[in-house]
């Protein structure tokens, strides 16, 4: 069988856990086909329920638009800078230019790919020796490994800098027995359509304060104000949840930990079948962390080689991916400053995603695994 043939393998595709359609049958059956509903209300309060930690959810139309009004939420205006994980998604970043700030990028450290401290002090000396204080930090749980939450917070509470919670890849995740999206003075999640659970889009703003979590749906809905008519005292944005996909999220909801369970199990098929390998590493979990595994990621001995194993799985018809290229090496972002330690430069040239979805089959698991040895060998 060739691989035009073959069944294509997908990094990380929906899964759907079969109670979806019940949710959404029921908003039409009852006309909430809107930006509000029972559903809109029971997914934020399934969310609240599973992360608990005391959090109010806003239900939002994506990651990005959580992260950006977020950043509104902490003040962040133009000329304002933020801090910000260099290895990321763009989305990461993006919504603080949509603010007319600037992003000021922080390098990994090598135990988590995540923010380093030790770099996210540097930068905020330096960046208050300039005169000019950070306004927040957006550290990231990337593929779902936790950040130093202990270290990076207790920086943040020293300079009196507000941390905002990328968590977009780490719903299920936990730090200490505690779950991510429940540290930052603001977190959000993703429910993009390779998330751990999907809406199709979709996202959610988090916070231990309630006047947050209403200011977030204020200004999601056009910030409309209490009249009879349409009145307007701020600008808004059309960023709160549709009934119709907030259904999907319930149903999702009921199977999350059982997601959680079958990548964490992925990472253990790839680690038991690849993990004797002198050229390849895998991203363990330090005393405390426990991640969901969103996406099982490897470190190869060289840029050749991850390519080689790359294209390998390509021509079998499975998608794997280099891991996120900086945010510093992006044409888009050229111009702004980064505290660097060259960590996160290295880990793209030689690192990449492994399908990872929720809905593998062993035999997927196998088949990714037999191409990967032919290469090593």
């Amino acid at each position: 069988m060739n691989a035009i043939e073959s069944k294509r393998i997908w990094l990380s595709s929906p899964h759907m856990g079969g109670t979806e359609q019940n949710y959404v049958q029921h908003a039409f059956d009852t006309n909430w086909v809107a930006p509000l509903g029972p559903n809109v209300n029971g997914f934020e309060k399934d969310i609240e329920g599973y992360l608990d930690e005391g959090v109010h959810v806003a239900a939002l139309s994506s990651g990005t638009a959580s992260l950006h009004l977020g950043l509104k939420l902490l003040g962040v205006t133009r000329d304002d800078e933020v801090l910000c994980q260099s290895m990321t998604f763009s989305a990461s970043a993006n919504p603080i230019v949509y603010l007319g700030a600037t992003p000021i990028f922080v390098d990994s450290e090598a135990q988590t790919w995540n923010m380093c401290p030790n770099q996210l002090e540097i930068a905020i000396k330096d960046r208050l020796s300039k005169g000019k204080k950070p306004k927040a930090i957006i550290a990231v749980h990337l593929y779902g490994m936790p950040y130093n939450v202990d270290a990076i917070h207790k920086i943040a509470s020293a300079y009196k800098i507000p941390v905002l919670e990328d968590s977009a890849e780490a719903l299920g995740s936990r730090y200490h027995n505690i779950n991510c999206g429940t540290f930052g003075e603001i977190a959000i999640l993703s429910f993009n359509g390779n998330k751990i659970i999907t809406t199709s889009g979709g996202g959610a703003l988090v916070s231990k304060s309630k006047s947050f979590k209403e200011k977030a749906i204020f200004l999601a809905t056009q910030a409309r104000n209490d009249a009879p008519h349409y009145e307007h005292t701020e600008i808004g944005h059309n960023y709160r949840m549709s009934n119709i996909i907030a259904g999907i999220g319930r149903g999702q909801m009921e199977v999350l930990d059982a997601h959680v369970g079958n990548r964490r199990a992925n990472f253990d098929f790839y680690k038991k079948n690849l993990g004797d390998s002198s050229e390849i590493k895998l991203l363990e979990e330090p005393e405390g962390y426990h991640s969901n595994r969103w996406l099982t990621c490897i470190e190869t001995t060289s840029y050749n080689l991850r390519e080689d194993i790359r294209l390998a799985l390509a021509n079998e018809n499975i998608e794997s991916r280099p891991l996120w290229k900086p945010m510093h090496r992006q044409p888009v972002f050229a111009e702004c400053d980064a505290y660097l330690n060259g960590i996160s430069d290295d880990l793209f040239d030689r690192g990449l995603c492994l399908p990872s979805g929720s809905n593998l089959e062993e035999e997927d698991l196998f088949r990714i695994v037999s191409v990967i040895k032919n290469i090593l060998r």
